[in-house]
Formats: C-alpha cells, sequence, structure tokens
C-alpha cells in the first residue's frame, strides 16, 4: 500500500472554496475515483467546508492536503493498465495559521440559517475528525472510510501521476 498526498495552497478569499471543490474532484478523478461516487460526493462537501472554516473565520491562507492510502492491481486492457482501490480511511487536513481551536457550533431551532452547520455536517459524514496545534496555527483533519470504495482505471489507463504536491508519507496518526 502506498499513501498519495496531494496538497493545495488556499487564499484567504472565500473564492476559493469553488476552487478547492474543483481539485478535489480533478484529484480523484485523476486516481480513476468516481467523480458521481458517493464518496467523491462526501469528500467535496467536507472539503468545502473545512476550507470554508479556514478562510472565513481566521481571514489566512490555508493548505488542504488529501492523503489516499492507494493500492494498485494491474487492469483488463492494454499493457501497463492499472486500477486503483482505496484500502483504508481517506484523509482530509486544512492547515491555516490561527490558533483559535475549531468550535462545532449549532444552527439551532432556526431553520433559515445559512451558517452553523459546516463541523456538525463533517461530525456527521466522517468517521473521524479532529484537530491539533500546527506550529504556528492548527491542522483541522478528518477522515472518510473508503476501504469499499470502487474505481475505474485511470485516464490514459496507466499509472496516471498527479500533477501537484505528490509524496509517499506515513499513515497518518
Amino acid at each position: 500500500m502506498q499513501v498519495l498526498q496531494v496538497q493545495l495552497a488556499v487564499q484567504a478569499d472565500p473564492a476559493e472554496v469553488g476552487r478547492a471543490r474543483r481539485w478535489v474532484r480533478s484529484r480523484l478523478l485523476n486516481q480513476g475515483v468516481d467523480p458521481d461516487a458517493p464518496i467523491a460526493e462526501t469528500l467535496v462537501l467536507v472539503v468545502s467546508e473545512l476550507v470554508t472554516n479556514a478562510v472565513v473565520h481566521t481571514g489566512c491562507p490555508a493548505v488542504l492536503r488529501l492523503l489516499m492510502p492507494l493500492e494498485s492491481t494491474a487492469a483488463p486492457g492494454p499493457p501497463g493498465a492499472r486500477l486503483f482501490a482505496m484500502v483504508g480511511p481517506l484523509r482530509v487536513e486544512v492547515a491555516d495559521a490561527s490558533q483559535v481551536a475549531p468550535a462545532p457550533r449549532h444552527a439551532g431551532a432556526d431553520e433559515d440559517a445559512t451558517n452553523g452547520r459546516g463541523l456538525e455536517l463533517v461530525e456527521l459524514l466522517c468517521d473521524r475528525w479532529g484537530w491539533y496545534p500546527d506550529g504556528s496555527g492548527k491542522r483541522v483533519w478528518c477522515e472518510i472510510d473508503a476501504a469499499a470504495t470502487a474505481v475505474r482505471p485511470a485516464a490514459g489507463g496507466v499509472d496516471a501521476p498527479l500533477h501537484d504536491s505528490l509524496d509517499r508519507v506515513p499513515a497518518a496518526p
């Protein structure tokens, strides 16, 4: 198994949330994950919430990281074709420069409230989530169990590299 890590620098601008969502869909597609699969939709929603919290509540740039535990196997078709399967929890991390702890807020009985549900959604959609101090700021993380996620061959039918920061990393704590 290898754990692929990709990351995206996000500016302190709410418009960056849409860019982060598009980037996540692209990264999943590069690894052969169906962008309409439930795991992809969940991941995009979680990323949207965590990036929104980072840029709106801190006013600081942030770094979005995805850690994807993958195994590849030979795929039917041309020589070198590979299938990828996520074999463990998919981890999302958002690091920012604020030391203020994330505090889940409850929107309460006001059904018309337009905010206050982000971390509640993360809590409901993810298997685990938390945060910890990181340098002069913090890192908020969550994990989504993707062990049973089906994937299709990567674009081009071969091991398609990600074009962002891609490293082997140890399993996250």
